[in-house]
C-alpha cells in the first residue's frame, strides 16, 4: 500500500460505503487519515452528537470538504444532551465552506437567527427541513435572499412558517429545480402562486401536500375555497414529477392552472384532491404522452363541502384519455378513499379497462376499494401482453370465479387483500400457474387453513399470508408444513423452491 500513489489509495476509500470502516480505515495510519479526512464529503450527525458545538466543529475541522450535512434528532430526549442550535449553524457556515446540502430533522433549538447565520454559504443549493418549530418565513426570508443558487427545497412540518416573502424570492432566482411543502399549516394552495412566471421555468418536481385534519377541522368549506382561488401564471414545460395530497381545486385556478400546463410529466400523484374534475385530468392527459406512473386516490361524497350543490367528478373520460394519450404508462394506482361509503359514481369497470388495453406498457395495476371491479374486469385483465403485477384490496365484486380466469394471464405478483368474496376454490385454482413468482393474501376470512396446506403441497411460488382465518403463523418447506402458534402478529409463509 505504501508504493501506490495517493489517487489509488482515495479511489478504494472511495469505495467504502460505511462510516465506521472509513473511520476504522484513517487510525490504521497517518497518511491514511489525512486521506480519508480530504475525501469525506458526507457529514451526518445526530442524538450521539456530545457535547454539540464542540464536537461539531471538531468534525468540521477534521473533514474540510465537506458537502453534504445532515442534522437527525429523532427520537432526542433532554437526557441526550444539548441538540445542534443557532451556534452550531454558525460553526458550519464557518469551517465548511463548500457546503452545497444541508438537511434539519426533528431541530427543536434552531431559529431564524441561526437559519440567518447561513446566508453567507454562497455554494448551498439543497435546503431540506423537517419539523423545525424555531424556524418562521422570516428566517427562510434571509437565507433564499443571501443564496441565490438554492434549486432544491423541502419543507414538512415547519409549522410556524406562515409568510411566503421567500418563495417571490426564489421565483424571481429563478433557479428552483425542487419543491416540496408537505404539512406546513401556513402554507396554502394559493401562496404558489407567489413563484411567479421565472420560478415555473426549471420546476422539475413539484410535491404540495396539506394537513388533514387542519384543513377539515378548521379552513374546509368556503374560505378555503376562496384561499385556492388564484390565477397562476406557469410555465410547467420543465415538471416531470407533481403531487398533490388533500388540496382543492377550483376551475380555471389555483392548482387546476398547473395540472392542465403539464407537458412533460413522468409520474403524477393526486390523493385526495377535492375539485378534481374530468376537466383537469382530460387536458393533462393530452398534454403528458411520456406519463409513467399515475396514482389516483379520489375522496368519497362525504368529503366534498355541502356548498357544492353538484359535487365534481372524475369519470371514465379521465381514464380513456389517460389511455389515449399516454401509451407509455407503466404503474397505475387508483384508489377509493371511503370504504363505508363508496363513490359508485365515478370509474367503472369499463373505464379501468380501457386504460389496461390503451397502455401497452402497462406493468403494474394496483385497485383499492374499486367496488365495480368485477369478475369480467378480471377476465379482460388476462388478455393484457405486458401486466406483471396485480393488487387488488377490498374489491368485493371479485369472486373465486375472477381469479379462476387469470390463470392464463402473464402475471407474476399477485396481493389480495380483504377480498371477502374469495374462497379456498378461488385459491385453489391457482395451482399449476407457472408464470406467478409471489402470492399474497391478508385478511380475507374464506381462506382457510385447510384450503392453505391444499395449496401449498403442490405450488411452485412464494406464499405471503397475513391474518388469515384459523391459525396463527404457517411456514412451509420442500420437505414438511408445519404450524407454528404464539405470534401476536399473525404471519405466514411458504416457499418451495423449483
Amino acid at each position: 500500500m505504501e508504493e501506490l500513489p495517493d489517487e489509488v489509495v482515495s479511489n478504494i476509500f472511495g469505495r467504502i460505503s460505511s462510516s465506521s470502516g472509513r473511520n476504522t480505515v484513517a487510525l490504521v495510519c497517518s497518511r491514511f487519515y489525512d486521506l480519508e479526512r480530504c475525501q469525506r464529503d458526507h457529514l451526518r450527525v445526530g442524538c450521539g452528537l456530545h457535547p454539540a458545538r464542540p464536537a461539531l466543529r471538531s468534525l468540521c475541522s477534521r473533514f474540510p470538504f465537506l458537502t453534504t450535512v445532515e442534522v437527525l434528532y429523532a427520537g432526542w430526549m433532554s437526557k441526550l444532551g444539548k441538540q445542534v442550535d443557532d451556534e452550531g449553524l454558525t460553526i458550519l457556515a464557518t469551517h465548511c465552506t463548500y457546503l452545497r446540502d444541508l438537511s434539519l430533522s426533528f431541530c427543536s433549538f434552531i431559529t431564524d437567527v441561526g437559519l440567518s447565520n447561513l446566508a453567507g454559504c454562497s455554494r448551498l443549493t439543497a435546503l431540506r427541513l423537517n419539523f423545525t418549530p424555531g424556524i418562521t418565513g422570516r428566517g427562510l426570508l434571509s437565507l433564499v435572499a443571501g443564496c441565490k443558487k438554492i434549486s432544491i427545497l423541502h419543507l414538512t412540518r415547519c409549522l410556524n412558517v406562515s409568510s411566503v416573502e421567500w418563495l417571490e424570492f426564489l421565483g424571481h432566482h429563478g433557479n428552483l429545480e425542487s419543491l416540496a411543502i408537505r404539512n406546513c399549516r401556513g402554507i396554502g394552495e394559493g401562496d404558489l402562486a407567489k413563484l411567479g412566471p421565472g420560478g415555473w421555468g426549471k420546476l422539475q418536481e413539484l410535491v404540495f401536500e396539506v394537513d388533514a385534519n387542519h384543513r377539515y377541522m378548521k379552513v374546509f368549506g368556503h374560505l378555503a375555497a376562496e384561499s385556492s382561488c388564484h390565477h397562476f401564471h406557469t410555465d410547467c414545460a420543465a415538471l416531470r414529477v407533481l403531487s398533490f395530497t388533500n388540496c382543492l381545486t377550483t376551475p380555471g385556478r389555483g392548482l387546476a392552472c398547473v395540472l392542465v400546463k403539464c407537458q412533460a410529466l413522468t409520474e403524477l400523484h393526486l390523493d385526495m384532491c377535492i375539485g378534481l374534475r374530468d376537466d383537469d385530468l382530460v387536458p393533462l392527459a393530452r398534454n403528458s404522452p411520456f406519463l409513467r406512473s399515475l396514482s389516483l386516490r379520489i375522496p368519497s361524497d362525504f368529503s366534498m363541502s355541502i356548498r357544492l350543490c353538484s359535487p365534481p367528478r372524475l369519470t371514465d373520460s379521465s381514464l380513456k384519455a389517460i389511455a389515449r394519450h399516454c401509451s407509455y404508462l407503466e404503474k397505475v394506482a387508483i384508489s377509493f378513499a371511503d370504504g363505508e361509503f363508496p363513490l359508485f359514481s365515478s370509474f367503472t369497470v369499463e373505464g379501468i379497462l380501457a386504460l389496461v388495453e390503451g397502455c401497452s406498457f402497462l406493468r403494474v395495476l394496483v385497485l383499492d376499494r374499486a367496488y365495480s371491479f368485477n369478475d369480467s374486469g378480471m377476465e379482460a385483465l388476462c388478455f393484457s401482453q405486458s401486466l406483471e403485477v396485480l393488487e387488488l384490496v377490498q374489491c368485493q365484486e371479485v369472486s373465486d370465479e375472477g381469479l379462476k380466469c387469470i390463470r392464463s394471464s402473464n402475471l407474476k405478483d399477485i396481493r389480495l387483500c380483504r377480498c371477502l368474496g374469495i374462497s379456498n376454490a378461488g385459491f385453489s385454482s391457482l395451482i399449476g400457474f407457472r408464470s406467478l413468482d409471489m402470492l399474497r393474501v391478508e385478511d380475507c376470512p374464506q381462506i382457510t387453513k385447510e384450503g392453505i396446506e391444499g395449496s401449498a403441497k403442490v405450488h411452485i411460488c412464494k406464499f405471503v399470508l397475513q391474518n388469515t382465518a384459523g391459525y396463527e403463523s404457517v411456514s412451509w418447506s420442500q420437505s414438511s408444513l408445519s404450524i407454528l402458534n404464539g405470534f401476536d402478529s399473525v404471519k405466514a409463509k411458504f416457499m418451495r423452491l423449483l
